[in-house]
């Protein structure tokens, strides 16, 4: 058959595919070579259909031969063993190639801050977090310092406090609502239901400074629905804008589309005229909330020039306290209350020392917080054993090295070459269950927390949470 009987289109798709084809078969080439042949195979190197975190990988299960965004907890028991704590992941039809690594010495070469930092923030990592406007989560280098400058004082001693007493307040107000003041049993079948309407409320009242109450909200007086409904409708659709153009959203003929982008456009409004309403506060002198919000407006209303945030900007980083904060709270409270149910020997330990330090006729105050060890150890381990945030993607903005450090129980390490354009994901599921870090990490153990010096908890915490940023 001659290729002019062929018709043009055929032509075109084949011609198409080759390339595709063509160009698949460079990126692996690239990526065997980069840490395989030319540095003696020094990772092991998966192979996979997709990248995953990124279309159109996310919309596969993880099977034997797909990686989604949840592939690291699916396979945390498989992925790094015999002494492996970095793979080279190399995705056959789509995606770029990375290194994945549960070793936090390459951990914080990568996450290491500062203009003449050879790693940035991947683009495709940012943008889940940058719907309302530029934050510390999405941005990088001089502008990531900008950002950093301003959100420090937010989080201090008042700020904690606050969230303390808003906690207190609104467990009494659980137990008065559910019923359950006279109760000693409770049967609570879901307890997810409870933590995240418990983190909601919590982050909208410390975080935005709206007033919240267990009870249900009323309507508003035209039947529409109240600022808090609101803001938790749009906080749980968080990902529709990646997914839908917002021009497109008012004319497609999906009610939950629809009413996401209406309530989208007023909380955008509701927002700015709490900034203005706070940009007064601050001007007039008088006293101030003590929220989140109101306080990164008085750091921001201090700062004058490069330094200082627009409107946009400090909405944005207080949506990201909101979309970082809310479900992994939520679901840390929820893995913490459920050890404690299923371990009842842990739990009538936690159960003694809040006897010993608080007793039966005051609330705990915040003052009691460094005393209550064993009730953090049990929030740690939690935390450790169902990770709330899943990895850390940067990629090297230049030709570098990466300091590798050799297996357990070997001295030394290895320096390797990363070309410009590298990707390295710090898999957080991967670092809390690697046996450098922590000695049998498939057991629960809170006790592994107890009565550590601070330097070493605060070191086993930056293994925990090297954050977001």
């Amino acid at each position: 058959m001659s290729l002019l009987n062929i018709p043009l289109g055929m032509q075109l798709a084949a011609l198409i595919f080759l390339g595709f084809l063509f160009r698949r078969i460079l990126v692996l080439r690239k990526a065997s070579q980069d840490f395989n042949g030319n540095n003696g195979n020094l990772f092991p190197t998966l192979y996979t259909a997709f990248q995953p975190w990124a279309m159109p990988g996310v919309f596969f299960p993880t099977t034997r031969w797909t990686t989604s965004f949840d592939w690291q907890w699916i396979r945390r028991r498989q992925l790094y063993t015999d002494g492996v704590e970095t793979v080279n992941l190399v995705p056959v039809l789509s995606g770029i190639p990375g290194l994945w690594t549960s070793n936090m010495d390459i951990g914080r070469q990568i996450l290491a801050g500062g203009q003449r930092s050879n790693f940035k923030k991947t683009e495709a990592s940012g943008r889940p977090f940058s719907a309302w406007g530029m934050n510390l989560a999405a941005s990088n280098g001089p502008t990531w310092q900008k950002h950093r400058r301003i959100i420090g004082p937010a989080f201090g001693v008042d700020l904690y406090k606050l969230v303390w007493t808003q906690t207190a307040r609104l467990y009494r107000e659980m137990l008065e609502v559910e019923g359950w003041q006279d109760s000693k049993v409770v049967d609570i079948p879901v307890i997810q239901r409870l933590t995240l309407k418990l983190a909601f409320l919590i982050i909208s009242s410390c975080g935005f400074g709206i007033p919240c109450f267990w009870a249900d909200p009323p309507k508003s007086a035209d039947g529409s629905m109240t600022m808090q409904e609101t803001l938790k409708l749009v906080t749980d659709s968080h990902m529709l804008p990646h997914l839908i153009p917002s021009w497109l959203m008012p004319f497609l003929p999906i009610s939950k589309v629809r009413v996401y982008h209406h309530a989208k456009e007023r909380i955008a409004e509701f927002m700015q005229q709490q900034v203005m309403e706070r940009k007064a506060e601050v001007a007039s002198g008088s006293e101030m909330r003590a929220d989140a919000f109101t306080i990164l407006v008085k750091a921001n209303q201090a700062e004058s020039g490069k330094y200082q945030l627009d409107d946009q900007e400090l909405v944005g980083n207080v949506f990201l306290f909101m979309f970082a904060g809310h479900e992994t709270t939520s679901h840390t409270i929820a893995g913490t209350l459920s050890f404690l149910a299923i371990h009842e020997e842990i739990q009538n330990e936690v159960v003694e020392q809040i006897m010993s330090v608080v007793g039966l006729k005051r609330d705990p105050e915040y003052d009691d917080y460094s005393k209550l060890d064993k009730v953090l150890a049990v929030f740690y381990e939690a935390g450790r054993m169902f990770p709330a945030g899943y990895g850390l993607a940067r990629e090297a903005v230049e030709d570098t090295v990466l300091t590798i450090p050799n297996p357990v129980g070997e001295e030394g390490s290895k320096t390797i070459p990363i070309p410009k354009g590298t990707e390295v994901m710090l898999d957080m599921i991967g670092v809390q269950y690697n046996p450098r870090y922590f000695e049998d990490p498939q057991m629960y153990k809170p006790s592994r927390w107890y009565g550590l010096p601070r330097t070493q908890k605060s070191s086993q915490r930056s293994v925990l949470a090297p954050g977001i940023a």
